[in-house]
């Protein structure tokens, strides 16, 4: 029996849609779990906010997300951005919210609290920041969206940006996403099929500080909402199959105004890379779970033991691409990091080991 079916049947919901809220808004407030998922609930506003300063505090039973004791369960929840609402439209909202202990201080699973005080710490530098989302799709029963019920696919090769059937799966689910995150007002910049089949990478950036973590989230957020709709499930784990297959990153595209300077971004980019290598277990340490299975040196990786980087070199841990070399100035791309890294705290190590070390 399948564990996951499509949970929206568009003939039946779509006339409730239709129907006149008055000036009533659904704000769906949305938020970080203890174990790095996604939960949400809806609370009816009287009015659209002009800000996030206009949403009250919030409060959810944390004993049942991982995030609190039974005999102390309150975790309350602070408005920290406001996205557009694609699933019910008009002035409808989705609200990203940071938790918080009943003692005023932020719950374990709250990272942002601590991006946010380094990108206050680094902010004379303008860190921006691209990143790389890679996922894989699985379908009702639990097998590899598109491919054979008792068999495999033919070997990687065709998939990558692949064009036809058979060598790409699911493209309209994609498309969804695309177009909801532009709707939400999330920073999508752009969209590719990946070198395994079915598995897909969607860009967000350039976003400066602490917008970075929170674009990815919501835009991680509606993947899985349309996934509901759809009956797949993402993936983010960085290596959802054993074998000859790719895994999954979160390939981090980092720059700081030193870095894109004529003249001068080349020299700011050699220091940042070698602040990196000094700190490479700590980054690996925070850079996801099961990485490991993914770093392995093969599959366009590079080993997660040793640190390494180079020009245009997809083996290595950091990356300076082609023609940031060629001009002298421009960005690095860390592609240590797995695809379920929490993006607060990437974008704040790396901001902590480059600017304020």
């Amino acid at each position: 029996m399948s564990e996951l079916i499509a949970t929206k049947r568009v003939d039946l919901l779509a006339p409730y849609l239709a129907l006149d809220q008055g000036s009533k808004v659904q704000a769906e407030y949305i938020w970080i779990d203890g174990d790095g998922g996604l939960r949400c609930k809806t609370m009816t506003l009287d009015k659209a906010p002009a800000s996030v300063a206009d949403l009250k505090e919030w409060n959810f039973d944390g004993s049942s997300t991982g995030q609190a004791p039974g005999d102390n369960s309150d975790v309350f929840l602070r408005p920290v951005a406001i996205f557009k609402d694609p699933f019910r439209g008009g002035a409808n909202i989705l609200v990203l919210c940071e938790c918080y202990d009943n003692d005023g201080t932020p719950n374990k699973s709250n990272y942002r609290a601590n991006c946010k005080k380094n990108m206050e710490l680094a902010k004379e530098h303008q860190p921006w920041f691209g990143l790389e989302q890679e996922y894989t799709l699985f379908d009702a029963d639990g097998q590899v969206f598109g491919w054979p019920k008792m068999g495999f696919p033919g070997p990687q090769g065709p998939y990558y940006c692949g064009v036809g059937a058979g060598r790409v799966f699911a493209r309209d689910f994609i498309e969804a996403h695309y177009r909801a995150c532009l709707y939400a007002g999330v920073n999508i910049s752009g969209i590719n099929a990946e070198v395994m089949p079915s598995q897909w990478e969607f860009q967000v950036g350039p976003c400066e500080g602490i917008d970075m973590g929170d674009h990815l989230w919501m835009a991680r957020f509606l993947l899985l909402r349309i996934g509901e709709e759809w009956g797949i499930k993402p993936s983010l784990h960085p290596k959802p199959l054993k074998g000859d297959w790719n895994g999954a990153g979160c390939h981090s595209n980092y720059s700081t105004v030193e870095m894109r300077t004529p003249g001068k971004g080349m020299a700011a980019i050699e220091d940042a890379i070698k602040k990196l290598e000094k700190k490479h277990l700590e980054h690996i340490a925070v850079y996801g779970e099961d990485n490991d299975q993914r770093l392995t040196g093969k599959h366009e990786t590079a080993s997660i033991t040793s640190f390494s980087a180079g020009v245009a070199n997809r083996g290595a841990s950091i990356r300076i691409p082609r023609h940031v070399n060629a001009q002298g100035y421009g960005y690095l791309e860390d592609r240590r990091p797995a695809s379920n890294v929490d993006p607060y705290r990437v974008t704040s190590i790396l901001v902590e080991t480059t600017l304020l070390s």
